[in-house]
């Protein structure tokens, strides 16, 4: 039996090179123990904010030379833990971060308050007396847009008590979604008894065995609609939630107040809705498409994740993955391919699965160091588009720290996805036309095709279902059981269209849906694909000047608001144009996957 090496055995060419952060524990301690006590420092400034711009400027660098060290502990301890969830050692500093990033919250606490007491005109005077403070410009005056949002002290200090009552809607989904429910046992197709579980199920789902993907598919949501009551109550509760603190900062909507957290148009998010709808009647082709390649005389909703094309793409090395990416990554210039290098050559990655690492990939960067990348990396297709994912995330902070200060260095979610996913299209487009034969360009294009389905498509409806469901119960309405599966069964027919059998157990997906306890986040998934392939188009289509653009975007960090910095860049996301463009490239893939089909 092949068993998974311990930690200590990994070739440490293929492990991430942590020594850029801290040499050893030891020297992590060190810092530790200093960060600490420095955290007087911060509260020695309280009420003297608006004392002097030197006074304000130098609350403002000792805040950052304090969070800077602060992120350089929590991502040390948190990489570490992440290498052996066993090492108890590791597992413990990441707790003692976290509990001193909530000791540096609480010591910072009174800025949002003091700004915001600054007399009318003050922050332009400390500008113009103090050069060196517009550096922080941008990071001030969002903190003044929102000030007719901000309650008295004594509202602020209630709704700041309820904010571990409000968490409860989350949690209860949380424990319930991960410990206690429990999934059936089905016969897989080689006869065997397997239990459904989360990780499973799209395994299942993506079985050539019909009645095993029925069977799943019928076994998952059935233990769902088991507890559908109790479902609808909860979900109906973080929904009321939501309302309450819209309210109470006198927001028009839910929807409102969560895009101006970033000064997001709630058009944007109209537009979207919007623009996928008229592009529907493509994803009914597909839908079409695939019914004929299964050759069924009726698609299910367990037919949606089974294999179409009769294809297996070839497994490869780690090291055809990085010739691959560096292929597929060319247009984006010789400086680009140096830092991908630069990350391939030098242990930015944390290559491969060991005993007690966590799965799954990610990207993470401390100002001042380069970027890291865990990836669990087994020699598949979607390995290689995972490596190019992240490698995307890495980058755009490579950039972004190289050209911002610390305090404009963070990017918001709204942007975060498309450096990452630009990779991706810019891969796949290589791989498509590099294809060996004509299956292995069907199966790339389909591949294609399912990123779309999954990420424009699919998080559409979900954003649509939230509309739908928090302007009901801004209106009075009863979010019952009955009256959420009929919306999400509505919306499943509207999406998959004519030709696709609306099966009453998906009615119960939106009960399993964990972003949806995080109100309006999910649209940003499509409009972060959206951004991504315009980007890509003009990348490949106008060469260096669209490339000049792209690194702009790569480089301005937090330094504007996200819709600006796109805008400055050449995407519009306040008009429709990006996503009807990505929209009509998948309309574009889909005519050549018919044609060759």
């Amino acid at each position: 039996m092949q068993t998974l090496p311990s930690r200590s055995n990994m070739n440490e060419a293929f492990t991430w090179d942590l020594s850029p952060l801290y040499p050893d524990t030891g020297a992590f301690e060190k810092d530790f123990e200093e960060a600490g006590k420095d955290l007087s420092a911060l509260t020695d400034f309280k009420n003297h904010l608006s004392d002097s711009p030197a006074s304000l400027y130098g609350y403002l660098t000792e805040k950052d030379r304090q969070l800077l060290r602060l992120t350089r502990l929590y991502s040390y301890a948190f990489q570490k833990s992440d290498e052996d969830a066993a090492n108890s050692t590791h597992q413990s500093q990441k707790s003692r971060a976290l509990r001193l990033y909530m000791d540096f919250n609480s010591a910072t606490a009174y800025e949002g308050p003091e700004i915001l007491d600054f007399p009318e005109g003050l922050l332009e005077r400390f500008f113009k007396e103090m050069p060196e403070l517009k550096i922080y410009r941008h990071y001030l005056e969002d903190i003044l847009r929102q000030a007719e949002r901000i309650l008295s002290p004594e509202a602020e200090q209630l709704l700041s008590l309820s904010m571990d009552m409000a968490a409860s809607p989350q949690n209860i989904f949380n424990m319930f979604n991960n410990a206690d429910i429990r999934f059936p046992v089905i016969t897989d197709e080689t006869g065997q008894a397997v239990e459904i579980t989360h990780g499973r199920f799209i395994s299942l789902m993506e079985s050539r065995n019909r009645q095993v993907r029925k069977d799943a598919f019928t076994g998952l949501y059935a233990a769902y609609k088991a507890h559908a009551n109790t479902l609808a109550a909860v979900y109906q509760a973080n929904v009321k939630k939501e309302l309450f603190y819209t309210r109470a900062r006198k927001y028009a909507s839910s929807l409102e107040s969560r895009l101006d957290t970033n000064n997001i148009p709630v058009s944007v998010y109209d537009q979207l809705i919007d623009a996928v709808h008229r592009h529907l009647p493509a994803m009914y082709r597909y839908v079409t498409l695939r019914k004929k390649l299964l050759g069924a005389s009726e698609l299910h909703m367990y037919d949606v994740y089974t294999p179409i094309i009769d294809y297996a793409y070839p497994k490869c090395t780690y090291d055809q993955a990085k010739a691959m990416v560096l292929d597929g990554l060319a247009p984006l210039g010789e400086d680009y391919i140096h830092r991908l290098r630069e990350g391939f050559d030098n242990r930015w990655i944390d290559v491969y699965e060991n005993r007690g690492k966590r799965s799954g990939a990610y990207s993470t960067c401390v100002y001042g160091t380069h970027p890291y990348v865990l990836m669990n990396f087994q020699g598949q297709l979607n390995d290689v588009f995972t490596l190019a994912h992240e490698m995307g995330h890495a980058l755009h902070s490579s950039y972004t720290n190289e050209t911002q200060a610390f305090i404009n260095s963070d990017y918001s979610i709204f942007v975060a996805e498309i450096a990452s996913t630009c990779n991706e299209s810019l891969l796949m487009n290589y791989l498509i036309d590099h294809a060996a034969s004509p299956e292995e360009k069907k199966y790339l294009l389909n591949h294609f095709l399912d990123q779309f389905k999954g990420t424009l498509f699919r998080q559409t409806m979900f954003a649509e279902f939230e509309k739908i469901t928090h302007s009901m119960e801004a209106e009075g309405q009863t979010l019952t059981a009955e009256a959420l599966c009929q919306i999400y069964h509505d919306l499943n027919q509207t999406y998959f269209g004519p030709d696709m059998v609306i099966d009453p157990g998906i009615d119960m997906e939106w009960a399993r849906i964990p972003h949806f306890y995080t109100p309006f986040y999910v649209y940003q998934y499509a409009t972060g694909f959206s951004a991504a392939m315009a980007f890509s188009n003009r990348i490949l289509g106008e060469g260096e000047k669209a490339v000049h653009a792209y690194k702009n975007f790569l480089r301005g960090g937090c330094s504007q608001y996200p819709i600006d910095l796109l805008k400055s860049c050449g995407v519009d996301m306040t008009t429709p144009q990006p996503v009807e463009t990505a929209l009509d490239l998948f309309e574009h893939v889909l005519s050549q996957l018919e044609e060759l089909c």
